[in-house]
């Protein structure tokens, strides 16, 4: 059975969906599933978040670089082949300890792996727009078909390469070509969220736009039955949204998050789900809310000193007293998060 593609994004930035897909895939691999997490979001936060600044700096060396997923779409750009075979960084969490600084270039192979991203994706932009152009105008040429459908071709490599049994995708916040490429790639999508007004306009454009880009694809697809590339279906799944649930700001009334706790679930249901709301319940009882997850702003600062998901914390990295609830109250969280997300994406624990 091939991975599972799980697509996190939203239009809105800063909903915490970088963060939510870090720790998912640290939960994931705790719980035995070999994971791929794929950075396709060009500013490359999530591969900030997983590697040290030793091994970052290998990224911008003209010799013996590390590739990313720039490196594997390349000769797209340069027009002297197809995609290159995906380059995997395997993430271990002691690699970024003082003591064993001799292991920060690990290569064995563990059951998380690290796709990284690189700002110079956003270059990919215009030749994916050109060429999704092409294959809705032209009858679909190889060519526009090759790069139009070449980040599911990655993945799918990504995924033989490394025995995976899901793949994490970590997107910006932008309805562009890279995106809507990616998501054609994925098989559900998640959304990640936070109680504002801006978050619920981030939800209501995405609706309409997602289900545009699936009826293009299927429309593509409908008309190209002779190419000798596999490519993806395009039917993504949305399967519900998770509330990032920040600290409330001194500058916005409580009435603000109450008003949006109970339109989140109102909105996804006719926007995302197309389906009428009969009544009004809030997302703590909404099916739709696959988990509500608190900030833990003070184990976040400590989790990003370490390198290591918040509920990995021990008392040397400073998780003593309080903190030390408080780590095991964010793994139980983030496991009963993984559990629903598997649920919904028939993916076996």
């Amino acid at each position: 059975m091939s991975a599972k593609i799980i697509a996190f994004f939203n239009t809105k930035g800063g909903v915490g969906k970088t963060t939510l897909v870090y720790h998912l895939a640290w939960m994931y691999q705790d719980l035995g599933l070999r994971v791929v997490v794929a950075d396709l979001d060009p500013q490359a936060n999530l591969t900030i978040t997983f590697l040290d600044e030793e091994r970052l700096e290998l990224f911008s060396l003209n010799e013996n670089k590390i590739d990313t997923i720039f490196d594997c779409v390349k000769p797209l750009l340069t027009g002297i082949g197809d995609i290159d075979n995906p380059h995997l960084e395997y993430i271990q969490e002691n690699q970024f300890s003082e003591d064993i600084a001799s292991l920060s270039l690990s290569t064995e192979v563990g059951r998380l792996a690290l796709l990284p991203g690189d700002l110079m994706l956003s270059s990919f932009e215009d030749e994916l727009s050109a060429q999704w152009n092409n294959c809705l105008d032209k009858g679909g040429q190889e060519r526009a078909l090759q790069v139009t459908s070449a980040f599911w071709r990655i993945l799918q490599k990504a995924a033989v390469n490394h025995k995976a049994n899901v793949i994490l995708m970590d997107l910006s916040p932008s309805l562009g070509a890279i995106n809507r490429a990616a998501l054609i790639a994925a098989d559900y999508l998640v959304i990640p969220l936070t109680l504002d007004y801006f978050s619920l306009i981030g939800l209501r454009s995405l609706g309409d736009i997602l289900q545009s880009w699936k009826n293009d694809w299927k429309y593509i697809l409908s008309k190209n039955h002779t190419t000798s590339l596999s490519l993806p279906s395009g039917d993504i799944q949305p399967i519900g949204y998770v509330v990032w649930q920040m600290p409330m700001r001194l500058d916005r009334p409580a009435k603000v998050y109450n008003k949006a706790i109970f339109e989140i679930q109102n909105t996804y249901q006719e926007i995302i789900s197309n389906q009428p709301t009969e009544n009004k319940i809030s997302i703590e009882n909404d099916p739709n809310c696959l988990g509500l997850i608190k900030s833990y702003h003070s184990l976040m600062t400590m989790a990003q000193e370490a390198h290591k998901p918040m509920f990995h914390l021990k008392p040397a990295d400073g998780a003593i007293g309080a903190h030390t609830k408080a780590v095991k109250n964010v793994y139980e969280d983030f496991k009963k998060l993984a559990h629903k997300i598997a649920e919904q994406t028939q993916l076996e624990i």
